[in-house]
């Protein structure tokens, strides 16, 4: 009997564990993947469709292109997950397995922000896409962007945000009529790495960006204009762009998978305290940011454990916490620092600094995925 193994989320973990497992084991296992989206939406492809550099359908990569040998995709929505049977119970029926890997990633918080549903955030496919219709009218006034909440996906993005704005307040010349505050509940943009850190915050010092490190935005009230902090202070706006804080899906919690808001896991084999049962990705403790890239590495540990395990040949490699992140540093410039978590007594990071060549780089990031996961050229990106 094949043994089935059940993947609950199509983002970057379970994309690239269902990938390799196929490339690997073929036919010989039954994979069950499953999500409740229809397509896959690469993060940082969100800010080019805030900012009017591609369109929402261009982006867009429908899951009916990922067909691999051995697994199937199915389109449902994981109602309820018991981790002693690994037992999944969906929409459309139920799914028994003797793996089971959780990477759902990280859902968004709205309610516990007071008001933040009524104004505007752009870490979602849907807020993005809103906001591409909402900036081009914005001429004068206060824009806050304001974070609710850490962890985060994608630490950089809410920077890469600011500067992205500040060039299209620029180049349709309303830039002096406009400010720009950053509000951070870190100490500053990128922690691990104090050289992209410093780096930011020139770029935000010579473009007049205010960045408020350190600070929470802890409600927002639409009618008044005003974002309250978790200092006690009020910051007023006139358009307010929000990072909801994140959280576990509540189906996972309901299972008993989730402690402090996260599944704890072993950071670098990604086991839960339950038997054959994994989590990657953004709702895995890793002690990783929630970035895709992570995910990946997640997803490569946890693959070369089960391929091994299944041939019964050696051990699989551990989880090495290292990744890469590309940084818009707006005028076309691209930054890029490699961190490590693991390897030493902290946090590292190397930082490269912007160019218009590492944009090629970030370009062929992208298109290899796809082509490696949906089979497209890999000449094709998102932008």
């Amino acid at each position: 009997m094949k043994t089935r193994i059940t993947v609950l989320g199509a983002g970057f973990g379970g994309l690239e564990l269902c990938t390799l497992l196929s490339d690997a084991l073929g036919e010989q296992v039954a994979i069950t993947l499953i999500d409740q989206c229809d397509a896959f939406v690469f993060g940082y492809s969100k800010l080019d469709v805030m900012f009017g550099r591609t369109t929402l359908d261009a982006v867009r990569l429908p899951y009916r292109h990922f067909t691999k040998p051995g697994v199937r995709l199915l389109r449902e929505t994981v109602t309820a997950i018991d981790p002693l049977t690994k037992r999944v119970i969906t929409d459309a029926g139920q799914h028994d397995a003797d793996i089971l890997v959780i990477a759902l990633g990280a859902d968004y918080d709205f309610a516990a922000t007071p008001g933040l549903v009524d104004v505007d955030e752009f870490y979602s496919v849907a807020g993005a896409a809103r906001l591409h219709h909402v900036l081009p009218g914005f001429e004068r006034g206060h824009v806050v962007v304001g974070v609710c909440g850490a962890p985060y996906k994608c630490p950089p993005a809410p920077s890469e945000c600011v500067l992205m704005l500040h060039d299209m307040l620029t180049t349709r010349g309303v830039r002096e009529q406009c400010e720009i505050t950053l509000v951070l509940p870190l100490p500053s943009p990128v922690p691990p790495s104090p050289e992209t850190s410093k780096a930011l915050l020139a770029a935000f010092a010579e473009r007049g960006i205010r960045f408020m490190p350190n600070r929470r935005v802890t409600a927002v009230s639409a009618a008044q204009r005003v974002a309250m902090l978790d200092d006690g202070s009020e910051l007023p706006f006139d358009l307010f762009l929000g990072v909801p804080k994140h959280r576990a899906p509540q189906v996972v919690e309901a299972a008993g998978l989730a402690e402090d808001g996260w599944v704890p896991v072993n950071p670098r084999t990604l086991q839960t305290k339950f038997t054959d049962v994994y989590a990657v990705g953004d709702i895995a403790n890793t002690g990783t940011p929630k970035a895709g890239v992570f995910a990946e590495g997640e997803a490569k540990a946890v693959a070369t454990a089960l391929i091994a395990r299944l041939r019964g040949d050696g051990e699989g490699r551990l989880y090495d916490g290292a990744g890469t992140c590309y940084i818009e540093f707006g005028g076309g410039r691209i930054g890029r620092v490699d961190v490590d978590f693991f390897s030493g007594p902290k946090p590292t990071g190397t930082y490269h600094e912007p160019d218009v060549a590492l944009r090629e780089d970030k370009v062929r990031f992208g298109a290899s995925r796809i082509a490696r996961w949906f089979g497209g050229s890999p000449g094709r990106s998102s932008r």
